[in-house]
């Protein structure tokens, strides 16, 4: 178990260099940044929603078979996992994907919440991608994936948000690193958890699906709706499509032709 643990490690510090480099490039390269952040967006909706429908969903449902839960489990803590995030930005005050003129509310400490928000959204990502590694390695691949595309857009947005504010590029690296780090909790904690309960796995990857839908469906989809500039629907579109295909096709390469199984 330990060289799973080590594996999930690897994987999890992976999937925190991929979502930070959507900030660094904007960073580095600003209007490219910008320019590119609807379509990263449009990819990570997919990205998501095929990872919930081909990957978590299905992972859950075997899972809940083999430890004699109810597939009624599976729904009912996807349901829950809705509900929590919703509740979670609600108190936060927080917005993750709306572009970053929508942060800046008026009176409010919109730094703080930002990394308030930022830091508990990688603690969960840390959780998700390591039930999903307890119960599949592909599996986890795949969400490790998931995790990074759908991140790479926020990243973009926050750094945005901190930069209008006047923060020093060292100072925003390092309060990004440091909320990063919030994922190697989660890791430590879904990992101990996820091998001294048995069945504990199942609620994991199905709260971990309904965070998944929950983004996807409440923040990502909407500001594909909301971007209406001339010619980017369609590409737009495009990129959502591409997203959930290649999550398919990732998993057969990794189950088919990596042969790496549960």
């Amino acid at each position: 178990m330990m060289n799973l643990l080590v594996l999930i490690l690897f994987f999890n510090l992976l999937g925190s260099l991929v979502s930070l480099s959507g900030g660094i490039l904007l960073l580095v390269r600003k209007n490219l940044a910008y320019r590119f952040s609807h379509f990263l967006a449009s990819f990570a909706a997919g990205t998501l929603l095929g990872t919930v429908f081909f990957d978590l969903l299905p992972e859950a449902v075997h899972e809940a078979e083999d430890v004699g839960h109810g597939l009624e489990v599976v729904f009912v803590y996807t349901l829950g996992g809705i509900l929590f995030f919703f509740l979670l930005e609600r108190f936060l005050h927080w917005f993750h994907h709306h572009g970053y003129e929508e942060h800046l509310i008026k009176g409010k400490p919109i730094i703080p919440l930002l990394i308030i928000g930022d830091t508990i959204h990688n603690f969960i990502d840390g959780i998700a991608i390591t039930a999903t590694f307890l119960v599949s390695i592909p599996a986890g691949i795949v969400t490790t994936l998931a995790v990074g595309a759908h991140e790479i857009p926020q990243e973009i947005g926050d750094f945005g948000i901190m930069l209008k504010h006047n923060l020093s590029w060292k100072k925003i690296l390092s309060v990004n690193v440091l909320s990063a780090g919030a994922s190697f909790v989660g890791v430590f904690l879904a990992y101990y958890y996820g091998v001294k309960v048995e069945g504990l796995s199942v609620i994991f990857i199905s709260i971990a699906a309904g965070f998944f839908l929950y983004i996807a469906l409440s923040d990502l989809i909407p500001e594909i709706h909301h971007e209406n500039r001339k010619g980017l629907a369609f590409w737009e579109t495009i990129c959502l499509f591409l997203g959930v295909v290649s999550i398919y096709f990732a998993l057969f390469f990794i189950r088919e032709v990596l042969q790496i199984g549960h």
